[in-house]
């Protein structure tokens, strides 16, 4: 266990300027708020944010993080309050303890509903100090260290979610040994038959290859020399959980695995880069496929190295990375480069982690989503991907994961350009939106202030920013047409009842009904939610009466005093939903053992489940004595063109005609056309007729029908 001493050295080390009496302070402050509390190993807890600065060390960061690893704790598991961690170490430290502070006493739906949720909190965090995320990380990496003591169900839930969650994010800040540990650990507790494996095997290498390391470390330098470049070589093993994720991608076996070690060679600057892989590919053979060049093309977290693959030394399969100095800086250390201190001074800038574009883009997403189910599925899209590289036609760079068509594009530029994108040229040649883009290609967004995304592009969208866009806009256009459709089935509910409609009156059956906003009720009852006759029964309790003698009238029917003949008396009868079969329709009834008898349409598309089974089939039909005021329920399926306004006005054809609806939802919905399901008061199969020859003479209205099954 690090010791407080040994902390203090090694900040003191790297910055000789750092606040030695701040950082004691903390560690005293941390020491006595934990008190006697106890790990799970049984180690008293002061050592888990002793291990937790150390880790930092490694990355040379300022004393105020030092300082908040040792104190993150503090405001979750002990009595300190934010007020007192302000008064003693300062606002920034108290700001950042309090990002980190683990939240995870809300009571949520589900463990992954918990996931997002903490990982929301900790983007909202992260967007105001990239500090947080560090401090985080190497919180996660100890623990993960010691989860050997935990139950096994809590284990495989925290590994799942620091491979699906924190590893992902470590590597997009290029904490890259933090995320190699971190995989490596979480595939020790989720696989550990696999690991165990992966172990054995390696453990094997090791005892055969011998020195093999070094003596292709010197040959390779060897070479290198000989081109007349000063490099430093560096070889390494690959790590158990890469080497399985190459078993299972390429599903082979470990003997067929040839490249699992890799050597890193590091020049003075990017053009010898370039003459280090000329000097390389002369000696040795590459492996086609094998190569990629992410100095003109960086990663998204800014990483820069070439890797290639050759028949090494000693006629091995060999990975090798390429790059400068200040590119191994910023691979070895991310953004935590920026917390190092150089010669003359500290050297971070608290500005960098805004200028970082997928952090961006995962608040956006954030912003966009409409569940933490859905921000979840969209973070790990975004942080999964890998990389294809397009750009704009003014050369400007766009990072897309594999498999991206135009429209991510136009999103990854602006979410207002992806809004009202129309189409795409692709190197210059119009394109389809679902192309699927490749690295290189120039593209340029063509785009109408008219447009809006259709449903169907979220289907076509790869990316997660992309999607949760798509996603906000239509809910916002989907809310807008049912609060409008909302709004005039009300008003036409109270003329139909002769009552007088005032919107202020409303506020009367916003509490009881459960809505916070009138807006609100108008959307649930344009959503079929909310009947508009409950909403006319809060404001005028005569209409309760109204209703209940109504209901009482129902009851009879049902009875038996239907005008239905061929019905024994006192047996149920139920009008199927299947077909909503109206007076003046041919009908059947259909008995169905312990639920009465059933009246469908007899062109219901239901009764081919039955067509064997005549011994069910009763003989009914209409009497013709219905009653005026008795109403019943038909049902239409209505196809129209998808365009703003379409909706109100087929409400507004039915109420001229003296439809009520009682239920409408919009079962399709594409860029070009919609089809709405409705259910409409009527008084028998010729007023439900009337209706629909008024809605097939209403342009942009292709297609009205009774659906029948």
């Amino acid at each position: 266990m690090m010791r407080q001493m040994e902390l203090v050295e090694t900040v003191r080390g790297y910055d000789p300027e750092a606040d030695e009496d701040l950082i004691n302070k903390a560690y005293v402050f941390a020491m006595r708020a934990h008190g006697a509390q106890k790990r799970a190993s049984g180690d008293p807890y002061i050592s888990h944010p002793l291990e937790v600065a150390g880790i930092l060390t490694r990355y040379r960061v300022d004393s105020q993080s030092i300082v908040t690893a040792l104190l993150h704790d503090t405001l979750e598991d002990t009595l300190a309050t934010r007020e007192e961690i302000t008064g003693l170490f300062g606002d920034e430290v108290a700001r950042l303890v309090d990002g980190v502070t683990k939240l995870s006493k809300v009571e949520l739906v589900s463990d992954e509903t918990q996931q997002a949720e903490n990982f929301r909190k900790l983007l909202l965090a992260m967007s105001d100090d990239i500090r947080v995320l560090m401090v985080k990380l190497a919180d996660r990496l100890h623990n993960m260290r010691t989860i050997g003591y935990l139950k096994p169900d809590k284990r495989r839930r925290i590994a799942q979610e620091t491979m699906e969650i924190y590893a992902p994010l470590a590597e997009r800040v290029g904490l890259n040994e933090i995320k190699d540990e971190l995989q490596d650990l979480s595939f020790q507790v989720l696989e550990p038959d696999a690991y165990d494996t992966v172990m054995g095997r390696l453990q094997k290498l090791r005892a055969h290859a011998g020195d093999l390391i070094q003596r292709m470390k010197t040959e390779l330098a060897q070479k290198l020399f000989a081109a007349g470049l000063s490099a430093e070589v560096t070889g390494r093993e690959k790590r158990p959980f890469s080497i399985w994720r190459k078993l299972e991608q390429k599903k082979i076996s470990f003997e067929q695995l040839a490249d699992v070690f890799g050597f890193r060679v590091i020049v003075t600057d990017p053009a010898d880069c370039y003459r280090a892989l000329g000097a390389i590919h002369r000696a040795y053979p590459m492996v086609p496929g094998e190569f990629d060049d992410y100095i003109s093309t960086p990663k998204r977290n800014n990483y820069q190295s070439i890797h290639t693959v050759v028949i090494g030394p000693e006629r091995m399969r060999t990975e090798i990375q390429i790059r400068s100095r200040e590119m191994h800086e910023r691979a070895e250390y991310g953004l935590a480069a920026h917390w190092r201190y150089k010669t003359g001074g500290k050297g971070h800038d608290l500005q960098t982690q805004k200028e970082e574009r997928w952090l961006k883009e995962l608040l956006e997403i954030l912003n966009d989503a409409a569940s933490f189910r859905e921000f979840l599925e969209h973070t790990k899209l975004n942080m999964y991907a890998d990389q294809v590289f397009c750009f704009t036609p003014k050369g400007r760079l766009i990072q897309l994961p594999q498999g991206a068509t135009p429209i991510d594009f136009a999103y990854a530029v602006h979410t207002d350009l992806g809004n009202t994108c129309v189409g795409a040229k692709v190197n210059g040649q119009i394109k389809a939106l679902h192309t699927i883009l490749r690295n290189g290609d120039q593209v340029e967004i063509l785009t109408s202030s008219e447009q809006t995304p259709p449903a169907s592009w979220e289907s076509v969208a790869v990316t997660g920013k992309a999607r949760a866009a798509i996603r906000r806009t239509l809910r916002q256009k989907t809310r807008a047409e049912h609060l409008s459709v909302g709004k005039r089935l009300l008003r036409t509910t109270f003329a139909g009842a002769g009552r007088r409609f005032r919107e202020k009156d409303l506020g009367k059956a916003l509490l009881t009904l459960g809505f916070g906003s009138i807006d609100d009720l108008y959307t649930a009852i344009g959503e079929g939610v909310v009947a508009p006759r409950d909403v006319l029964a809060e404001i005028y309790p005569a209409e309760k009466k109204r209703r209940r003698r109504t209901k009482r009238k129902a009851d009879a029917a049902r009875e038996g005093a239907l005008p239905i003949r061929g019905l024994q008396p006192g047996v149920a009868v139920h009008f199927s939903d299947c077909c909503h079969p109206l007076p003046g329709d041919r009908i059947v009834g259909i008995a169905h053992q312990g639920r009465g008898i059933h009246i469908h349409v007899i062109d219901c598309g239901s009764l081919e489940l039955v067509q064997d089974m005549p011994e069910r089939w009763l003989d009914t039909s209409w009497t013709g004595d219905t009653e005026d005021e008795q109403l019943y329920v038909g049902r239409i399926e209505a196809e129209m063109v998808n365009r703003p306004g379409m909706l109100s006005r087929t409400t507004a054809v039915i109420a001229q005609h003296d439809g009520n609806i009682v239920f409408l939802r919009m079962t399709k919905s594409q860029s070009d056309f919609a089809v709405l399901t409705l259910d409409i008061e009527v008084r028998d199969v010729r007023h439900l007729n009337d209706i629909i020859a008024a809605l097939r003479h209403e342009p942009g209205i292709d297609r009205v029908e009774r659906p029948r099954s």
